[in-house]
């Protein structure tokens, strides 16, 4: 059974007590290192070599989004959760801007956690409906503000056409090489295609993008 080793980054002991007591449910992650700041979550993620980072925003010294940014720029392959006490649209787009996969309510309940956590190290990006919508919206805002058009998607492939299709309606990688009959890994190296060919970041960005282009041709 693979073990995800953690790092977990909040200025508040209480809070980190309560995170890692749901992370405890769970014999597959290991926390490994805690961070009372951003600077110091980067020298933990520096020297432990972590799978996951869970980040605070507002932290003392360096705030979670500007450390997310660069432990994102420096080890790329680690992924970094923010965690917030609210789903304020803001943040939840500076979040995925600065480079997150993904973006925690601490409200969840713990096997909520749990199943999202897991998503992200499995390589996908869960995002509800109402977070999807609420981020399709900061981003339409701020494209809107810098006059910045939508990027378009015609120069994806038909089979890229089909899988973007499929990430709108909410599909997983297995539920997506199921529906096509490939296999999970020729999915990521499509959706890598994809995110290359229109700019995209990350999971989440693509799935937002992909909403918005499954909206737009209704």
């Amino acid at each position: 059974m693979k073990t995800y080793e953690i790092v977990i980054a909040d200025d508040s002991e209480r809070a980190r007590k309560a995170v890692r007591m749901i992370l405890d449910s769970d014999p597959q992650f290991r926390v490994v290192a805690e961070a009372t700041n951003g600077q110091e979550a980067i020298s933990k993620t520096q020297e432990c070599m972590p799978d996951l980072v869970l980040m605070d925003i507002n932290m003392p010294v360096m705030n979670g989004f500007e450390a997310t940014r660069i432990i994102k720029q420096e080890l790329p392959y680690v992924r970094v959760v923010i965690l917030s006490v609210s789903d304020d649209a803001a943040d939840l787009f500076e979040a995925i801007r600065h480079g997150a996969q993904g973006y925690l309510v601490k409200s969840l309940k713990p096997s909520d956690w749990v199943s999202y956590l897991h998503g992200i190290l499995d390589g996908e990006t869960p995002v509800s409906r109402k977070m999807a919508e609420k981020l399709l919206a900061e981003f339409k805002f701020t494209a809107s503000a810098r006059g910045v058009p939508a990027t378009p998607s015609e120069k994806l492939t038909a089979r890229e056409q089909e899988i973007l299709e499929l990430v709108s309606t909410g599909a997983t990688n297995r539920e997506i090489a199921a529906k096509l009959f490939i296999s999970e890994n020729t999915v990521k190296n499509h959706l890598k295609n994809i995110m290359a060919k229109l700019h995209i970041q990350n999971r989440v960005q693509l799935a937002t993008y992909a909403r918005e282009n499954r909206t737009n041709k209704a």
